[in-house]
């Protein structure tokens, strides 16, 4: 539950009470006391705790059974609550547990200690009243491996765990997602017109090998089939893919069927498609795809997935392949993934979907997906914590979809903002109110906080992918604007860029180091 804990004299005067049963001893390479099961009391039963003693304690609540580990304290607090694990074999394990925490503490994390090589952290998230699950995973050398809490809070703050597993893993250590990626689609047209981009030093790069000097392994790219400005079509995609790839980034392509932006609220036909006929249209979305994937292999920089549809809840190239004509749109999805299978066997179809805490419209949607023989390979979902809801959301939808659909899942977008200040005449989308709903403060550290939250809660899903934060190099540039058919048209992400005004790169962009 979300929680004011209860007095901390009245939880030390059960603990005087309470007596460890013999029950709590664990066999060798067992977590003793996993779910904190042992009652409501000050020190929870086969654990250790040092710093601020009086701030962790057992009590009432918890993800399952009966009670719950709570870190918190009427002043400010450093606690550290910890398991030492032993008769362990040789090799990689996983410790996974469920968390739930008010947030923006200045250092809250769980992690795997003494184990071998080096120490391996994931931070506890913001989530509120709502559980999410976290993985750590390290290499054990010595038989041994410690379990770490720690929670370093002002006054007030709070932290809840639950459910502590440690189990062997084939998953790697410090490498909890396969992907950390960026849409980088704006990049070309801002630097043509003038932007520059720099590391926190300020020294002058290349964005696509600064963003791979930060471990951004993944470069997303959409494609527009005329636009107006001529950017975001298939040369300017196929320009972008050798940067990417002399940075040694993969490939993400991103087809929006449209000559302009496509997402949930408009899915426009491109002009030159506007008059065709069904069949002739799903011959478009072949030929199209097929084009843009053929050339990019061609080339020597194939892509490793491409989406079929940009945010497309309610479908793509309405009216024909609208939410409400399901059998047009699968037909639609189907020519498109036919044509990725046919021009570059190795790529993956992707369908991608907005608002990713959407559990019950993201069943339904896949649901009829399925049901119509659509061929995709991974879920992807847009996900900004201050339209799309909270973490807690997010990685329920993704564990349910990739558990229903027997498919890898990941986020193909998210972003936060590092200020609500201006930094041209076009008003910026990410404001205060915003602000407010993500959760997290307008500043370089909240902008921070915000993508190592989500990039953790993504890793704590099994079998999850990564995630993409949009465009993180679209700062403002005279002429650069969103409307490829008004020059005039300015910026109203250059807040959400993990690029500074001055064009140095943010705390933001350091964080996909960790991942």
């Amino acid at each position: 539950m979300l929680r004011t804990p209860p007095v901390l004299a009245a939880a030390a005067a059960v603990a005087f009470l309470f007596v460890t049963p013999p029950a709590h001893a664990a066999a060798a390479g067992a977590v003793r006391n996993p779910g904190f099961e042992a009652g409501a009391a000050q020190a929870p039963a086969g654990w250790s705790e040092s710093g601020s003693r009086a701030a962790s304690f057992t009590e009432a609540g918890g993800y399952t059974g009966a009670y719950q580990l709570t870190h918190h304290s009427d002043a400010a607090y450093r606690v550290e609550t910890s398991q030492r694990v032993t008769g362990l074999h040789r090799g990689s394990y996983t410790l996974s547990l469920r968390v739930r925490s008010d947030g923006n503490q200045s250092d809250a994390y769980v992690s795997l200690r003494d184990c071998g090589p080096a120490e391996q952290r994931a931070a506890i998230p913001r989530t509120g009243a709502e559980w999410v699950r976290l993985a750590v995973t390290a290499r054990v050398t010595g038989g041994r491996c410690t379990i770490v809490l720690h929670s370093q809070a002002a006054a007030g703050q709070w932290t809840n765990f639950d459910d502590v597993a440690l189990a062997p893993s084939t998953t790697r250590p410090g490498t909890p997602l396969e992907i950390t990626g960026a849409d980088v689609s704006h990049v070309t047209k801002n630097e043509d017109h003038g932007a520059v981009y720099r590391s926190a030093s300020g020294r002058r790069a290349d964005p696509f090998q600064l963003l791979a000097a930060n471990n951004v392994g993944y470069i997303r790219l959409k494609v527009w089939v005329d636009p107006a400005d001529g950017y975001n079509n298939p040369a300017d995609v196929l320009e972008k893919a050798r940067r990417a790839h002399a940075a040694g980034q993969r490939l993400l392509i991103d087809f929006h069927y449209s000559d302009a932006w496509a997402d949930p609220g408009k899915q426009n036909k491109p002009a030159a498609w506007a008059a065709l006929s069904f069949d002739d249209l799903s011959k478009a979305v072949y030929d199209h795809t097929y084009a843009v994937l053929r050339d990019l292999r061609a080339q020597g920089t194939p892509a490793a997935m491409a989406q079929i549809g940009n945010e497309i809840n309610g479908g793509l190239l309405w009216p024909d392949g609208r939410w409400d004509n399901w059998d047009g749109l699968a037909a639609l999805l189907t020519s498109g993934s036919n044509a990725v299978h046919a021009a570059s066997p190795g790529t993956k179809v992707v369908l991608h979907l907005a608002e990713g805490g959407n559990l019950g419209g993201h069943q339904w949607w896949f649901d009829q997906a399925t049901s119509r023989g659509v061929p995709f390979d991974v879920i992807a979902v847009s996900h900004y914590v201050y339209w799309h809801g909270s973490l807690g959301a997010l990685q329920a939808n993704l564990m349910n979809l990739s558990t229903r659909y027997g498919k890898p899942v990941m986020v193909a977008e998210t972003a936060y903002g590092f200020t609500t200040a201006e930094n041209d005449h076009e008003t910026n989308i990410f404001n205060a109110s915003l602000a407010q709903a993500g959760g997290y403060p307008a500043t370089p550290r909240g902008q921070a906080d915000a993508l190592r939250d989500l990039l953790t809660v993504v890793a704590g899903v099994p079998g999850a992918l990564g995630a993409f934060y949009w465009e993180p190099t679209w700062t403002a540039a005279e002429g650069a604007g969103w409307d490829p058919a008004d020059p005039s048209s300015g910026d109203g992400w250059e807040n959400q860029a993990l690029f500074d005004y001055r064009g140095r790169a943010l705390p933001g962009l350091a964080v996909f180091r960790r991942f």
